[in-house]
């Protein structure tokens, strides 16, 4: 792979399409390797004969390395150029994948996912300096971020299509067989098809030996704290809040050797910035409120039995409205109109939040077809938007704190994802204890309702048990079980509703954001 530009073929028509079927390849490979292990918790728990809880370490050491892989190959590749950084990457993922296919342990797994998830750190920047290639400069910003971003979104919805013919080829390694074919085709890529190194300079000092541990180890302990959490219960069990507290004393101890550098790899005072801060915090929120596809939705779904497969109209319809809503934002995507497209985005997250709110144990997937797209198209236009407008500032105040801006996004995206769920599945445990308690109060033989539904209930086991008594404890227990799907239905529609209002409040914020800077700035002008 050349450093030097690729002369274009003929047609530029052909060039971008050559450029974006590269750049949605290698996104793909990035978002299919994050997505495939947490559509498929049950399947690996079933691979290796493990619980829940443990199945879900392999999550949390794919993010525990992820969050910040990628500013230290950001730095790599500005030092020592584009080439070596694609070679070395997609080699190192290749030879994870490859690893995988003969991992029977669960210890063993979980290490290979914690590389993985070093691994494909760069496929993200790949993706978007592919799409970026053939671009004119005023499509880079507009076009070029949108489509960039696509495959990496598109593989959440993709992933769940696809797992039930994955895991017929062999559960875990059905799943690992489809990774190591696209790390194949996303490697051959970075050899056919040239791309235009940026020019180099010195990046890294020798402040960056301790700085960069203590970063990755204190993001690494503060993602496992907050993925486990909600599973081994923040209360119950202790090394979550020493995880937890000694990842944010690592993160400040960070914050301190980085207040004291001459050149810091964080740029404190411009992230603590209006703009910097304003930014942050729409992306956390975005994030927060996007978790409730995955944590609402599908959590919703599964609690009723419903496996992959029986939702696969509702992906395709996730799918579809995904990719039209990056594309439509491709078309008026601004930095100016940044604002506009936010609102517009949370709008529909709301509204198809308060939809879903309504369910009932009846409610079955084609049910959340409309509501699934707004929320999906909602989300698919507000990260472009957002990118183009803090891309653009940071260009505009210096290069150099780009760095500091990468850490900014990472930060907002990865731990505002975290935050999410972890705060809404939060949320779901104290809800449906509440519902249940409430349903349990109004259960008892006296009411005739009640007595007639266990008789009910007991009728069905007339055939195979004779003892009546035993028909009807078998009857009670089918009562119970039938009161905590109720409980859960509440509770799904407490999340969904505090999704609902969580969006209209960041409405507001932003509403009220938008008419105190046109304020000022007409005294400014006015002075």
């Amino acid at each position: 792979m050349s450093d030097s530009p690729a002369p274009p073929p003929p047609s530029s028509w052909l060039r971008i399409a050559v450029y974006f079927l590269a750049s949605l390849s290698i996104g793909l490979t990035q978002g299919l390797s994050t997505n495939l292990v947490n559509a498929n918790i049950q399947a690996v728990q079933a691979q290796f004969g493990a619980t829940t809880n443990e199945a879900l370490w392999l999550s949390a050491a794919f993010t525990a390395t992820n969050v910040t892989a990628t500013l230290l190959l950001f730095k790599f590749r500005a030092q020592y150029g584009v080439r070596l950084f694609a070679k070395l990457g997609l080699a190192l993922f290749l030879l994870v994948s490859l690893a995988n296919l003969f991992t029977n342990d669960l210890n063993g797994a979980v290490v290979l996912r914690a590389v993985a998830g070093f691994a494909t750190a760069p496929l993200g920047t790949l993706a978007f300096l592919y799409m970026l290639e053939p671009l004119s400069a005023e499509n880079k910003m507009t076009k070029g971020l949108a489509f960039g971003l696509m495959g990496g979104q598109l593989a959440a919805p993709l992933a769940r299509l696809i797992s039930p013919e994955l895991l017929q080829l062999g559960l875990w390694h059905g799943l690992n067989t489809m990774e190591l074919g696209l790390g194949v085709i996303s490697f051959a890529i970075v050899y056919l098809v040239p791309i235009t190194s940026p020019p180099r300079s010195k990046a890294f000092d020798i402040v960056d030996v301790i700085s960069f541990p203590l970063l990755a180890l204190g993001c690494g302990m503060v993602s496992v704290a907050l993925t486990l959490g909600r599973y081994y219960w923040w209360s119950e069990a202790p090394w979550l809040g020493v995880t937890l507290a000694g990842g944010i004393a690592l993160l400040a101890l960070v914050l301190v050797i980085e207040l004291n550098r001459e050149k810091p790899m964080l740029h404190l005072h411009w992230i603590s910035s209006s703009s910097m801060l304003t930014f942050a915090g729409s992306m956390l929120i975005a994030r927060f409120v996007l978790a409730e596809q995955t944590t609402g939705v599908v959590g919703f779904f599964q609690n009723f039995g419903l496996l992959n497969e029986h939702m696969a109209g509702l992906f395709w319809v996730i799918l579809a409205a995904t990719a039209a809503g990056y594309t439509l934002v491709s078309f008026v995507n601004q930095p100016q109109r940044a604002e506009a497209i936010h609102i517009v985005a949370l709008t529909l997250i709301a509204l198809g939040a308060w939809m879903e709110s309504h369910s009932t144990s009846l409610s079955r997937p084609h049910d959340f077809y409309l509501s699934q797209a707004m929320v999906a198209f909602g989300a698919a236009i507000f990260l472009p938007s957002a990118m183009s407008w803090s891309v653009t500032h940071v260009f505009r105040t210096g290069p150099q704190y780009f760095g500091s801006y990468l850490i900014v996004f990472l930060v907002s995206q990865n731990f505002g994802a975290l935050i999410g769920s972890a705060s809404l599945g939060t949320l779901l445990v104290y809800r449906e204890k509440f519902h249940s308690s409430q349903i349990v109060q109004s259960l008892t033989m006296q009411n005739p309702i009640v007595a007639n539904r266990v008789q009910q209930y007991s009728g069905a086991y007339a055939s195979v048990i004779g003892d009546p008594a035993l028909r009807g404890a078998e009857g009670t227990a089918m009562l119970g079980q039938a009161a905590t799907r109720e409980a859960y239905t509440l509770a799904y529609n407490d999340v969904f509703l505090a999704v609902a209002l969580i969006a209209v409040f960041a409405i507001l914020l932003l509403l009220c954001h938008v008419i105190f800077k046109r304020l000022t700035s007409r005294d400014t002008q006015a002075a």
